[in-house]
């Protein structure tokens, strides 16, 4: 019979105090982090999170037309979100017709992968001072703020707070037993790899620990975003940070 060699146990014990080690936000001051810690609060934190939303399907013709609007609507949110080649097609399938089983993919609701962020939140702040990440959208105005990465680019173009004035009644922080919070603005920007929709809530909501979660939903155009963060995660340095 073979003999198997097992790690010694001190091993064992450093390997699994390593896999259970604090993350940085918790075990490190701000000025020891690395970029790579940062770069991992931007990207996977209780301030970050990388959330599936839903495209829901293009509205027929008729449809369009009841809702008193001629033509798909365009604009962010709309433009750029359906896979190429996903047109309507011309059905060869004589039991179904139009509308069934070869219906065209933008007939149908799809997933989509955004990243949402807390750009307001203290840690988020430093991490992009760490980070040297330049492109990020900062709002001078006091008040919670949060960025929905990954909106499909397009061809729109227009002033941020233009842009975003057809989102910012369709957005709200919820808590159970409490009135929804509405953003103050909306505004879009372009970068490089997409469009971020940045809102900003008033401070005047008072969110707390006490609070438990809160939920974020917003539509961008045919985009619905559906998201709950736990409160409980979201402290720094002992304080909630938002």
């Amino acid at each position: 019979m073979r003999k198997v060699l097992l790690p010694p146990l001190s091993l064992i014990v450093a390997a699994a105090s390593l896999m259970a080690a604090d993350p940085a936000w918790k075990s490190k001051p701000a000025a020891q982090w690395t970029e790579e810690d940062a770069k991992q609060i931007l990207a996977a934190s209780p301030w970050a999170k990388e959330i599936t939303a839903t495209v829901t399907r293009r509205l027929t013709e008729d449809q369009l037309r009841e809702g008193g609007q001629m033509g798909q609507p365009q604009g962010v949110g709309n433009e750029g979100v359906d896979p190429k080649g996903s047109g309507e097609k011309v059905s060869l399938n004589v039991f179904t017709g139009p509308g069934g089983d070869d219906r065209s993919a933008r007939s149908l609701p799809r997933p989509i992968t955004l990243k949402l962020r807390w750009e307001s939140a203290l840690p988020v702040r430093l991490a992009e001072l760490k980070s040297h990440e330049v492109e990020s959208p900062t709002l001078d105005v006091d008040g919670y703020c949060i960025a929905v990465y990954g909106v499909p680019n397009a061809n729109f173009k227009g002033d941020p707070k233009d842009l975003g004035k057809p989102l910012k009644g369709l957005a709200a922080l919820k808590r159970e037993a409490k009135k929804d919070v509405r953003p103050v603005s909306a505004e879009v920007f372009r970068l490089e790899d997409g469009v971020v929709v940045v809102y900003l809530f008033p401070l005047s909501a008072e969110i707390s620990k006490k609070d438990r979660q809160i939920q974020f939903e917003a539509q961008i155009g045919r985009i619905v975003v559906n998201h709950t963060f736990d409160l409980r995660e979201m402290e720094f340095m002992g304080k909630l940070e938002l």
